[in-house]
C-alpha cells in the first residue's frame, strides 16, 4: 500500500471512484473537468495491483481555513483504516501549508470525531465555502453535518 498525491492517469479511476458514492448521494459529484482542475487537492492510495483504493482531497479555503472532502474507500477495500490513513495524510499537509483549522461536511460523523473533528454549525463558515454547495443536489437542503479540527 502506498499513499501518494494523484498524477494525471489516475483521474478517471478516481472519477469512477468518487461517482460510486455520488451516485448514491453520499458525496457531491465531482466532474472530469473538476479532478484536472483540482488534481494537486487530491492524495490517493494505491493498491497491489496499482489500482486506486482510496482517495482524499485537501483544500484551501481561507487564509487560515482548509476542506478535507472527497474521501472515498473503494468498498471492498473499507475496514483496513484507508481513510485515517489518508485524512492523517491532509492533515499533515495543511501543517505544512500553514492551515489552521481544517473542516469537513459528511454523513459519517463518528468517524471524524474519532479523528479529533468536532461539531459546529454550518452557519459559522464562511460564504465563500458554499460555492461547491451550489452544484449539490441537495443544495439549499444540506444534511451534512459540519465538523472543524484546530491544528
Amino acid at each position: 500500500m502506498v499513499i501518494r498525491k494523484a498524477v494525471v492517469k489516475e483521474v478517471g479511476e478516481i472519477h469512477a471512484l468518487l461517482s460510486q458514492y455520488a451516485d448514491q448521494g453520499l458525496l457531491l459529484p465531482r466532474s472530469l473537468s473538476e479532478l484536472y482542475d483540482h488534481l494537486r487537492d487530491f492524495s490517493v492510495i494505491e493498491g497491489v495491483d496499482r489500482n486506486i483504493i482510496a482517495v482524499c482531497a485537501l483544500g484551501v479555503s481561507w487564509e487560515d481555513l482548509g476542506e478535507i472532502r472527497s474521501l472515498a474507500v473503494d468498498e471492498s477495500y473499507q475496514g483496513n483504516n484507508y481513510g485515517s490513513l489518508l485524512v492523517e495524510k491532509c492533515l499533515e499537509e495543511a501543517v505544512s501549508l500553514g492551515l489552521k483549522k481544517i473542516f469537513v461536511l459528511t454523513y459519517v460523523p463518528d468517524f471524524f470525531a474519532k479523528m479529533g473533528f468536532r461539531m459546529i454549525e454550518k452557519s459559522t463558515l464562511p460564504h465563500k465555502i458554499w460555492a461547491d454547495c451550489l452544484k449539490c443536489p441537495k443544495f439549499p437542503d444540506c444534511d451534512e453535518t459540519a465538523m472543524l479540527r484546530e491544528i
